[in-house]
């Protein structure tokens, strides 16, 4: 028989994901998600009914004989990297729907679920939404969608086309051939571009023609099973439900499950062996109860001894051959648990999915792991983190996680959106990057420029006392000083601004500074101008250092350079 093909929804956040299943399925999702964002994968089963209701008579331009029963929508949360949610050995999903915001276009979102769909070589189309909001555009639910587009002004669709291009191109520099659907020559080399409004249905019945058209066309031998077989699935979640306990939401990719059955469910130690008590469809909040399901079906499991059981590991029924069967599910597991590095920060979640899914993306960023764990922050993970030389790693990254511990020295940073973890990282990061290189900048010699004003010797020596105005760069205690002729002229051992002593002043103020060891009206006189000293080590360590410094300090450091290389021209280089 033909299963359904399993179809994930991915794209960017806000881009309308949820609203387009919404339409689709003809249920409320986004309402019952805080804030508006999908945090728990779900699926959805789309009879070919409904879709034929939909369409209408766009699936009759298809030419082909339909025989897929239906579409299993899984609505993925918010960020790109839930769409490593997988089976043991590829993509959970059959196919996808890539969705952008044609207003906004390819974000960086966006992009990451291009490469993790390039990775699993998952065949998708794309969902241009909201063309609602194209200034000017004027809807009309009673014309199909090219009809419509046909319709509109000039000027609109112009618009709409530039937006398509921009989009198109886009996804050119990512490597992807992509045209609006209707026209594409081949399907096998082009990414198919659906322009739609969630809001509005328009361009809906289009989508899921071109959706079933794809499937039916080039997945019918993969979406081959036998009923009769044993089942595989995917635990997406472990949840406990008023009058049944714990259960299971599972995806059955292959084969069938019944109630009565025995099967094998992956744990992170050995696999967990019980029967099932109940199956259990939802029906908006009810569950129903069925015998038994065959792929591919979301369903809900009720079993005993479900201790240990987490999402995004395998189940899979186990009537015969159990031994054979457990021994080759824990060596599976084995082999896709997550890599790490000798040194990188500290990941935790709550499921095997949704670890896999927040290291995904981490490893995207190019961000090393040391350790990554399911469950709670304990102890043990601060002592991980904080035992890393490297102040940058001594972080713990936490997905729907929490902690009763805390370490001054390890920075937590955990959300339930997994894309706020990732960004609050890097922010975190770049702050603490770039007060290291303050503080590195901090201990050198500063670059800087003084004059000594005319009529503003306070004393000669002992030490001279004179009058400045800073000309350029930062002035502070503990320079040494060069002349404009190359000749020392000791340091500033203090600085006095506004019968105040500082230990640093900035360009434009004038200032009383006192310099040891030399006397006013011999070596230094009215008017000179003064250079910090730096050496050549220092100096080269600034030009390292120069988007840390002011336009202003970095003039000086060339008129520095000058001076120095008078006596040896390749000083600094």
């Amino acid at each position: 028989m033909i299963r359904q093909p399993i179809v994930i929804i991915a794209g960017h956040i806000d881009h309308g994901k949820s609203s387009i299943l919404e339409r689709i399925k003809g249920i409320s999702i986004t309402r019952a998600e805080s804030g508006g964002i999908t945090q728990s994968i779900k699926s959805y089963n789309v009879q070919m009914e409904s879709i034929e209701k939909c369409c209408g008579n766009l699936l009759k331009s298809l030419n082909q004989n339909i025989t897929i029963p239906g579409l299993l929508f899984l609505d993925s949360p918010g960020h790109a990297a839930f769409n490593n949610m997988r089976k043991r050995g590829g993509n959970l999903a059959d196919l996808a729907i890539l969705v952008i915001d044609v207003n906004e276009g390819v974000m960086d979102q966006s992009a990451e679920c291009i490469e993790i769909l390039k990775q699993y070589k998952t065949p998708f189309i794309i969902a241009l939404n909201k063309i609602d909001l194209v200034p000017g555009w004027r809807s009309n639910k009673n014309k199909s969608l090219l009809q419509n587009i046909e319709s509109q002004t000039a000027e609109v669709k112009q618009e709409l086309d530039t937006k398509l291009y921009e989009i198109l191109g886009k996804l050119a520099e990512k490597g992807i051939d992509s045209e609006r659907f209707d026209r594409i020559t081949d399907y096998t080399k082009q990414i198919a571009m659906i322009p739609v409004s969630a809001n509005t249905e328009e361009g809906m019945p289009e989508l899921l023609m071109v959706l079933t058209g794809l499937a039916q066309k080039y997945l019918e031998e993969k979406l081959k099973i036998s009923e009769e077989t044993e089942g595989k699935a995917t635990i997406l979640e472990v949840q406990e439900d008023p009058g049944v306990g714990t259960t299971l939401d599972i995806i059955l990719y292959d084969g069938q499950i019944k109630k009565g059955d025995q099967i094998l469910i992956g744990t992170l130690n050995e696999p967990i062996l019980t029967k099932v008590r109940g199956l259990f469809e939802p029906e908006g909040k009810k569950l129903k109860n069925v015998e038994k399901i065959h792929a591919a079906y979301g369903v809900r499991v009720s079993a005993p001894d479900l201790k240990g059981a987490i999402g995004g590991m395998p189940l899979i029924v186990a009537n015969t051959n159990v031994e054979e069967k457990k021994h080759a599910l824990q060596t599976e597991i084995e082999s896709v648990m997550i890599n790490t590095d000798n040194e990188g920060v500290v990941v935790k979640a709550d499921t095997l999915g949704s670890l896999e899914a927040l290291t995904a993306l981490l490893q995207l960023e190019g961000i090393s792991i040391k350790k990554a764990s399911i469950g709670n922050i304990t102890k043990k993970d601060l002592a991980e983190a904080s035992a890393e030389i490297n102040d940058i790693n001594k972080v713990i990254l936490g997905f729907n996680v929490k902690t009763t511990e805390t370490d001054e020295k390890v920075k937590i940073i955990s959300d339930g959106v997994v894309y706020k973890i990732i960004e609050d990282y890097q922010n975190w990061k770049k702050a603490e990057e770039k007060k290291e290189e303050q503080q590195k900048l901090d201990e050198l010699t500063r670059p800087v420029k003084v004059k000594i004003l005319k009529g503003c010797i306070f004393r000669q020596s002992g030490p001279c006392v004179v009058g400045v105005v800073v000309e350029g760069g930062m002035l502070k205690t503990g320079t040494r000083l060069i002349k404009a002729d190359g000749s020392k002229a000791e340091y500033i051992k203090s600085i006095q601004h506004e019968q105040k002593t500082v230990n640093q002043i900035e360009q434009g103020k004038e200032v009383a500074v006192s310099i040891p060891n030399i006397t006013a009206g011999r070596q230094i006189k009215e008017e000179d101008t003064l250079y910090s000293n730096l050496s050549e080590t220092e100096f080269r360590k600034l030009k390292e250092m120069k988007d840390l410094l002011r336009k202003d300090e970095i003039e000086v450091l060339k008129e520095i350079a000058k001076i120095k290389r008078r006596d040896k021209p390749s000083w600094g280089i």
